[in-house]
């Protein structure tokens, strides 16, 4: 087979896991087919900077100590769409042909894309456009991504939440609180759903279903009536109000993230309960830190199966986990859709088992 030259970049906010793809791929590509591999800096923006960014891979520097590396050796952005680029002065520009001709100059046969829901969108818009053949790895600790049972990042982020939970209840158990855990999740609820159950809580909230004030207190009082000081709470960051009203902060810069839910409900709850309540928000240690084993094994197996599919000349496809192997599915099915919690599903079916409080919605 003929030497190939072939590009890979990390997009969105960063995970547990990223490094291990990016190990797999270089030894996959070098070991398996002879092929040089380009890590692009800064995701699009690598091949959009003049000169371009990029460092070009070998053996010798993807060692077993990636596997235990967070975040991404190569950087990441998660905003600026090429297609509408922010400037200085206020107005946005298509940038997009400047990635195509980065592409292009970078002479590569093919690029590999580790994102998100959304940066696989742009992503796959961008290589559309300049005919770029193109492979995705889902990345995200929301487990979002259509069509794919895990993304790189979910299980380690978690495992960071539950832990929190296991940290937290025993001091609500010491001072006769109400603890409240705001943990990620956009708009969807599944690191809140899961580190719940596996955690405890008696009150789970997620973007995916309705609750109500009254709900959450009926269920702090049955918890009290049981014998118990105090009660665990989950919140996904991306859980409206009851009314149904967003909540966003303002980060520096200027722009707007979910958030503060938890002192939300905290503000809210303090006068319809007796005990006291306290508010802790995980934010972003869900990202960081070393990844779990399967974190690292599920993003070892996507990166091999990346580099096959382009040897066998199966591009515009995205891997995925199902049913515990890794398959391949069309980019243009999963581009843009969110792979939400099931309401009705096993794992809400088993919270609602289980006594916990997860809204008004009936199995």
């Amino acid at each position: 087979m003929a030497e190939k030259r072939i590009g890979i970049l990390t997009s969105g906010g960063d995970c547990a896991g990223l490094n291990a793809a990016l190990r797999a791929v270089v030894h996959r590509a070098i070991r398996g087919y002879g092929w040089r591999v380009f890590g692009i800096r800064d995701g699009s923006m690598g091949l959009m900077n003049r000169p371009l960014d990029y460092v070009e891979f070998d053996l010798s520097v993807v060692s077993g100590e990636m596997l235990r590396l967070g975040g991404t050796i190569l950087g990441t952005i998660n905003k600026g769409d090429p297609f509408a680029y922010p400037m200085p002065d206020g107005t946005k520009k298509d940038r997009s042909s400047e990635f195509v001709e980065g592409y292009q100059e970078l002479g590569l046969d093919a690029l590999i894309v580790i994102g998100g829901d959304g940066s696989m969108r742009i992503l796959n818009k961008l290589c559309k456009l300049g005919n770029v053949p193109m492979v995705g790895i889902p990345k995200t600790i929301d487990n979002d991504v259509a069509h794919t049972d895990y993304a790189i990042g979910y299980v380690t982020a978690l495992s960071v939440a539950t832990e929190a939970i296991d940290r937290l209840a025993p001091t609500a158990a010491s001072h006769h609180r109400v603890m409240i855990l705001e943990v990620m999740g956009r708009d969807v609820g599944h690191i809140a759903l899961s580190s719940g159950i596996g955690g405890g809580a008696d009150v789970i909230l997620i973007p995916e279903i309705p609750y109500s004030l009254e709900g959450i207190v009926a269920k702090i009082d049955d918890v009290r009536s049981e014998g118990r000081n105090h009660a665990l709470v989950v919140v996904a960051e991306g859980c409206k109000t009851e009314s149904g009203k967003s909540l966003t902060q303002l980060q520096t810069g200027g722009e707007a993230r979910y958030g503060g839910i938890g002192q939300y409900l905290a503000d809210k709850l303090g006068g319809l309960i007796e005990a006291e309540t306290r508010v802790t928000v995980l934010g972003h240690v869900q990202r960081g830190g070393t990844p779990g084993m399967r974190d690292r094994l599920i993003a070892s197996a996507f990166g091999v199966h990346a580099v096959d599919l382009i040897a066998q000349g199966k591009v515009d496809r995205m891997v995925a986990w199902q049913h515990g192997q890794v398959v391949d599915v069309p980019l243009a099915e999963i581009a843009g859709i969110t792979r939400g919690v099931d309401p009705y599903g096993t794992l809400a079916h088993t919270a609602r088992g289980l006594g916990i409080y997860i809204g008004e919605s009936k199995a």
